[in-house]
């Protein structure tokens, strides 16, 4: 038995010793009374007693114990030409006196305070003073649209707003208070105060009695302590969009949360404090939560807090300036950050103009690696290229090669192993374990380890009926895949992109990992549209190269055949369509259940993640041109 089995297996056995080791890297006011209280199965808690503040581990013992001129934060925006760094004194001060603007607004220990912010320091800065004062923060994504917005004001009811006056994309600013003016005005909920960033991009108009604005509440504010919470006490909401329209707000506790992001760094990320690390996302998802704001504070690492793209801020060459310019030991981003890159500049010439000897490793989650862009990113880094695994409700690694532990061998397409503390089942509809190598519903078995969702905000009853009902026992990640004879596990789609042909249930992601090693595909997805004869057939959207001038025709050709030599008939993939871009959302994933209603021609609403809603439009009418969407 190798380390990382040693250790996987002492973790799933003995998960009271072993939660308990990983908790002495966290500072407590007061110890724990239980590392697992199962006295309410299936909700469990982790860590109940014990009191601490994650905002103190996260900046004041670093300063307590001779680390405070390290640095803390590297803030990098292309898009305004600017670049500072905070120690970890710096950050704490300014934190302190942040969490003294929102204690003088009256937000005190459980109130929850909304950020609606761009990727710029004042948001970390916001997010770890509500961790200070022991006030649940609910980060909504800048820009975000004012009706969604609105729904989650009244959802958690903020006692204050903190906001900007505008976020910056590659070539257009994007002003936040009209969207935010109208999201207050459409909630039945109203925030007692907003405190706004006046970036010098745009001027915003600040509501009289309501708005405050930040520097001038900075500049008179005394600085605040740390508040003990217990362990179990909420640090954040996060929504995640729900099938029902209404969304979920996933609830993070502080003292597992703590603990799980704090082992997560050496051991999955295999980083050390005083490293760079740098997560390429947004604070305004999970990722950004996680591992720009949280863990590698609380690791004592330096945090990328990147304000940019990976192409067109300026060019497909900013992911590796980055990289070179602060030193960078391991970078976390999506699949599709690479594929940007990789459609914009294949031979990797850009590459070629920086210093990247630093980098150790590439970590991927976000969606499904297909091994074609592992593969290139191998090949142009010469570095470990890691997928993993994890979603909002999880907070970190479901599955991991734990390059902190031990490196596994890569298989293409797999996220590994479950990382410790995970237990995962592949079963059939029927509830029973499927064999190896064979599709079902990815579960995990309860308890869950520390740093998951305990349920949903003011939602037992939804948390209950969504995850924990439809395999007792069991968490529903409501991703499909397999674990092969090695144990590797393979999450080949969402359970709604199973796609059933003639009877025969089918991985869209499968089809895709073949349509991606097409050396012209840029990057690519396959949905299951409606057949009166099969059920389901599946259908292929190409985006190509940047300069590939061959006939579209032609690689369509060669991409079916492909699929039916590599799947074999049975997938009855026979129709593809080129288009110049595909629909994500925000955080990069590709919205292949609206694509399908849209070819289905069911009903379907706008997402309110979306990146671009014209890209929507562009898809209708491929799709019409085709035959579908009527």
């Amino acid at each position: 038995m190798g380390e990382f089995d040693r250790i996987h297996e002492h973790s799933v056995s003995a998960p009271d010793e072993f939660w308990r080791d990983a908790a002495a890297g966290v500072d407590w006011y007061t110890p724990f009374e239980r590392v697992l209280d199962d006295s309410h199965a299936p909700l469990y808690r982790w860590f109940s007693g014990g009191t601490l503040n994650t905002c103190f581990n996260a900046l004041d013992r670093h300063v307590n114990n001779g680390r405070g001129d390290a640095a803390a934060l590297i803030y990098d925006s292309p898009v305004t030409d600017t670049v500072r760094t905070y120690s970890f004194a710096e950050l704490r001060d300014l934190t302190a006196r942040f969490a003294g603007v929102l204690a003088a607004l009256g937000v005190g220990k459980g109130d929850r305070v909304i950020v609606y912010m761009p990727m710029i320091p004042q948001t970390v800065i916001a997010v770890l003073a509500c961790a200070r004062l022991g006030a649940v923060h609910c980060v909504v994504f800048g820009g975000f649209a004012s009706n969604e917005l609105a729904v989650r004001i009244d959802d958690c009811q903020p006692k204050a707003i903190v906001s900007a006056s505008c976020g910056i994309e590659a070539g257009r600013i994007i002003e936040y208070k009209p969207l935010l003016d109208a999201a207050i005005e459409a909630a039945a909920h109203k925030a007692d105060k907003c405190v706004i960033v006046q970036r010098p991009q745009a001027q915003a108009p600040m509501h009289r009695g309501r708005d405050i604005d930040w520097d001038e509440a900075m500049a008179g504010a005394a600085p605040h302590d740390c508040v003990p919470v217990a362990a179990t006490d909420p640090l954040y909401i996060l929504y995640t969009s729900g099938t029902t329209g209404q969304p979920k707000g996933v609830v993070r506790d502080n003292g597992g949360h703590a603990v799980a992001l704090n082992w997560s760094m050496r051991n999955i990320y295999g980083v050390e404090p005083g490293e760079v690390y740098w997560a390429a996302s947004d604070v305004g998802w999970v990722v950004g939560h996680s591992y720009i704001v949280y863990a590698p504070l609380l690791a004592g690492n330096t945090s990328v807090l990147f304000e940019g793209k990976p192409v067109g801020t300026p060019d497909p060459g900013t992911f590796w300036r980055v990289i070179e310019q602060h030193k960078v030991s391991v970078l976390f981003t999506a699949p599709t950050a690479f594929r940007a890159i990789k459609k914009e500049d294949p031979g990797a010439a850009y590459l070629e103009k920086y210093d990247t000897s630093r980098l150790r490793a590439l970590f991927l989650a976000g969606e499904r690696t297909d091994p074609d862009t592992l593969e290139w990113a191998e090949k142009h880094l010469g570095v470990p290229v890691i997928d993993h695994w994890w979603q909002t409700e999880t907070g970190w690694s479901i599955c991991a090669n734990c390059l902190g532990i031990e490196m596994l061998p890569i298989k293409r397409g797999s996220p590994a192993k479950p990382a410790p503390g995970w237990e995962l089942r592949v079963l059939g509809e029927d509830g029973k374990a499927m064999p190896a190598a064979e599709i079902g519903a990815l579960v995990a078995q309860l308890p869950l380890p520390p740093g998951t969702f305990p349920t949903l905000w003011n939602a037992e009853e939804r948390f209950r009926s969504t995850y924990l009902e439809p395999f007792p026992g069991y968490y529903l990640t409501a991703d499909a895949g397999y674990i092969d004879e090695d144990g590797y596990v393979f999450v080949m789609a969402r359970t709604d992109d199973i796609i059933n042909v003639a009877g025969h249930r089918l991985s869209t992601g499968g089809m895709e990992e073949v349509l991606a090693a097409h050396a012209d595909v840029a990057e690519c997805a396959v949905i299951g549209v409606a057949d009166q004869l099969k059920g389901q057939l599946p259908l292929g959207f190409l985006v190509l190269n940047t300069g590939c001038e061959r006939e579209e025709g032609a690689i369509v050709q060669e991409v079916v055949q492909m699929v039916r030599e590599r799947i074999g008939p049975v997938a009855a993939f026979k129709t593809a369509t080129v288009v110049q871009r595909l629909p994500k959302t925000r955080s990069g994933k590709i919205l292949r259940g609206t694509m399908q209603k849209i070819a289905d021609g069911g009903q379907w609403k706008m997402p309110a993640t979306i990146d671009d809603p014209v890209i929507l439009d562009e898809i209708e009418a491929a799709l019409k041109r085709m035959g579908y969407a009527s």
